[in-house]
């Protein structure tokens, strides 16, 4: 059995989001939120200049969403009526790959992030997303989310073992078991673990927050900004375990680092888990999430020599982010054939 799994530069037929409408989970934000979605799927979406195209489906829970949506992707997107609970289609969605050549959407168990956030559809939306992506379902009986999986195309994933081996999602389950199960599920070879994730992070560590493949072989991850970074710590911690493996092919991987968005105050002086990693990847651009900093100019300037066959724009997230995460939390895509 062959299983492809590509990396995200690799072409893809199609993108899958939840437009946010439920106002008393957005509060305030819910229309800036829905103005950052607008914004940065529309850059997403754009054609390469060579005419590659992505196509885009949005989920809407409600009548009301579903012409909130409309009127701010138009042509751009098909959206689709479907219930949900909230927006992070990385996690309530599948993982998409290809069995033989047959499109197939991995559905691991998902429970609320460890039990925090358990909303009615939530467990559910991923049948809906792979049965809109003509995919077939295969289930696996492990909690995982796709935030949590990075995958460089070539065998290897990077995931934490703060997520995957929590009690809160997998209890009794040990580093090995966990890692058999992926290996068999996904066709990797390798699985790499990093300790932990950003400070105040609600999924527990996702390792789409921390550390990113660019291509096989090269992984980037973030730098502190600012003498008041509350995540220097945790920062310096990563690069200096990822400095230290060997890939599938048995590479060393090389590490990049870019500059972190630094403290990010929302209005209440919490630490927040803002980060400019969580980028998603279109056609033409790739979307880097920024939230008002000084860090996030430096920070899409870094990644655009790092991406040399993409336009790497950045667009802001700071609505989002009240939500708990940015761009790739809230998208979940499907390879191209």
């Amino acid at each position: 059995m062959t299983i492809d799994l590509p990396h995200e530069t690799a072409r893809q037929s199609r993108l899958f989001t939840c437009w946010p409408s439920d106002a008393e989970l957005w509060e305030d934000n819910l229309e800036p939120a829905q103005a950052e979605f607008a914004a940065f799927l529309k850059a997403v979406v754009a054609p390469s200049a060579t005419g590659v195209t992505l196509d885009l489906t949005i989920l809407a829970s409600t009548a009301q969403a579903e012409a909130s949506a409309k009127r701010a992707l138009g042509h751009r997107a098909r959206v689709v009526r479907a219930a949900f609970g909230d927006v992070w289609a990385r996690d309530t969605g599948p993982v998409f790959l290809r069995r033989d050549g047959e499109p197939v959407a991995v559905r691991f168990r998902f429970n609320g992030w460890g039990g925090k956030y358990e909303l009615p559809g939530d467990d559910a939306i991923g049948g809906v997303i792979a049965k809109l992506a003509g995919a077939r379902e295969v289930a696996v009986d492990l909690v995982a989310e796709g935030g949590a999986l990075e995958f460089d195309g070539e065998g290897t994933l990077i995931t934490t073992r703060q997520c995957l081996l929590n009690p809160n999602r997998n209890p009794g389950l040990g580093e090995a078991d966990v890692e058999a199960v992926l290996k068999q599920t996904l066709g990797v070879d390798k699985v790499l673990w990093i300790d932990e994730g950003l400070v105040a992070d609600h999924t527990d560590g996702h390792i789409d927050n921390i550390v990113r493949f660019a291509r096989p072989g090269v992984v980037v991850c973030q730098s502190p900004w600012g003498d008041d970074d509350p995540q220097a710590e945790v920062l310096a911690a990563i690069a200096r375990q990822l400095a230290g493996m060997t890939d599938a092919r048995g590479r060393h991987l090389q590490v990049c680092r870019i500059p972190s968005p630094g403290r990010v105050d929302l209005g209440d002086g919490e630490v927040v888990p803002a980060s400019h990693m969580n980028w998603v990847i279109g056609p033409r651009h790739v979307v880097v999430p920024v939230y008002g900093t000084s860090g996030g100019e430096a920070a899409v300037t870094a990644l655009r020599g790092i991406f040399p066959d993409h336009e790497v724009v950045g667009a802001s997230a700071r609505a989002i982010l009240t939500g708990g995460g940015a761009f790739h939390c809230v998208t979940c895509h499907q390879a191209g054939e």
